[in-house]
């Protein structure tokens, strides 16, 4: 990431910060404020409790950034990481789950288990800023930041708020890389590689065209084939161009893109 980018979204966090700062301190009146932001007890067990009850209470969309300040590697803190990651297990049917994170508290594991899954929660990773964000339906937001007076934490329904945090994570999500491709296919140009292959699966390309597009034999095109529904757990060839675009390897399936427009009056 260019140095351009970083300060770019240092200076995005920094906005979210004062923002929250600041309708702590415009919203005096204590009605209006535990409507709008409500502080929440910064121990451990009551920020779970917080993040479960939003994220069982989602019925569109969950956009988590996992950023901050990795701590010493033990035990203790995987485990903690770990009851975290499978909170996002409650969510209800329907719900699309986008975790975004950085490279250092990249769980392996959590990304392993979404190509078995049938709602996978995509997850993307980029270097980041510290902070800790749960982003509900875009009507709530749980936030754990660095403040002047401290670490906080706090439940914000702000509009100004969550519309900073909203465009930071669509920012950084879009430049962001799926977590699977390193994890799942190795390293660059066999991603790139699975990915062209997941493209023909998912538009229907026969194996002879493909093949022939990857300058490979067909009994070898069908062989990565395999291998690839293998690593995904797909029982299906469309099942796994499907599977990717959920796990966030490849754009949605143009059926699910806006039309475009041909010029012609809705009749």
């Amino acid at each position: 990431m260019s140095d351009r980018r970083e300060d770019e979204l240092e200076q995005a966090l920094l906005e979210v910060q004062s923002l929250i700062e600041s309708s702590v301190a415009i919203h005096r009146d204590r009605s209006v404020q535990e409507r709008l932001i409500t502080t929440v007890d910064i121990n451990y067990s009551t920020v779970l409790d917080t993040a479960r009850e939003l994220i069982n209470g989602a019925t569109r969309s969950i956009e988590i950034v996992h950023a901050r300040r990795p701590s010493v590697s033990d035990q203790a803190a995987r485990q903690s990481e770990r009851a975290e990651r499978d909170l996002l297990y409650g969510a209800a049917e329907g719900v699309c789950v986008r975790l975004l994170t950085i490279p250092p508290l990249l769980d392996e594991e959590f990304v392993r288990e979404q190509f078995g899954r049938e709602r996978p929660v995509a997850v993307r990773v980029a270097r980041m800023p510290p902070l800790q964000a749960l982003i509900v339906d875009g009507s709530a937001a749980f936030v754990v930041a660095e403040s002047t007076v401290g670490r906080r934490s706090s439940v914000i329904r702000v509009p100004e708020v969550l519309h900073t945090l909203s465009t930071f994570f669509q920012s950084v999500w879009s430049d962001a890389v799926p977590a699977g491709e390193s994890i799942i296919f190795g390293d660059r140009d066999q991603a790139a590689l699975a990915q062209r292959i997941l493209g023909a699966l998912q538009a229907g390309v026969t194996d002879e065209v493909a093949a022939r597009e990857q300058a490979v034999s067909v009994r070898t095109y069908r062989r990565y084939v395999a291998e690839i529904m293998s690593l995904l757990r797909a029982s299906s060839r469309f099942q796994a161009g499907v599977r990717a675009a959920e796990l966030g390897l490849l754009p949605l399936p143009a059926s699910s893109a806006a039309r475009p427009q041909t010029g012609q009056p809705d009749r």
